[in-house]
Formats: structure tokens, C-alpha cells, sequence
């Protein structure tokens, strides 16, 4: 499957930007990527998922993570299947474990 022009415009921006950036250039971006990653329809192919798990920042981003954690949670396999290194991005971390979660749920 080829990678949607959706999802390849939104990573090509690279990681969110911090919520800390309270800059006018930083609102045009938060727009911007915000209008970018509704853009996306899910589910995502696992090549979309792999480039979208690449763009999340080291905090919420006033909420676009969360969105774009369940996008990435929508594609058919999931995208963090090894523990992350210590100091990893926190969003890695967090479906690291949800993943984790999900086996668990599985065994009972």
C-alpha cells in the first residue's frame, strides 16, 4: 500500500511542537498541523502509522497527540511492539504499554 498524500504532507512537518511555544509563528503551525492531521482518515496502513509515530512531541500539543495516538492505534498492527530505550518519547512509551495492555487482555 502507498502512503497517503494526508499522511505524508503531516509527516513531513516532523514532531509536534511544544505546547511551551507560545510564539506567533507557533499558533500558525499548531493550525496548521491541526487542519493537516484531520485531514487523516483512519485506519492507517502500517507504513502510515510507522511515519505518523514519528511525529509526536514531548508533551500533548493542547491535545493533536492524543488525536494522533489514535490514529496511529488505528492501524491493523501495532506500531510499538519492543520496549522503548529509557528517555524514549513519552507517546512511544505509552503505546509501548498499550500494547502490553492489549496482550494481557488477550491471556484472560
Amino acid at each position: 500500500m502507498t502512503v497517503r498524500d494526508e499522511v505524508t504532507a503531516f509527516a513531513r512537518l516532523g514532531p509536534l511542537p511544544s505546547e511551551d511555544d507560545d510564539s506567533e509563528s507557533g499558533d500558525e503551525e499548531f493550525e496548521e498541523r491541526t487542519r493537516l492531521l484531520h485531514a487523516i482518515e483512519s485506519p492507517v496502513s502500517d507504513e502510515e502509522a510507522q511515519l505518523l509515530a514519528k511525529c509526536f512531541g514531548v508533551d500533548n500539543c493542547f491535545g493533536l497527540s492524543w488525536t494522533l495516538l489514535h490514529l496511529v492505534e488505528s492501524t491493523p498492527s501495532p506500531v510499538v511492539t519492543s520496549e522503548p530505550e529509557p528517555g524514549a518519547n513519552p507517546w512511544l512509551a505509552m503505546l509501548w504499554q498499550r500494547y502490553q495492555n492489549s496482550l494481557s487482555d488477550q491471556a484472560n
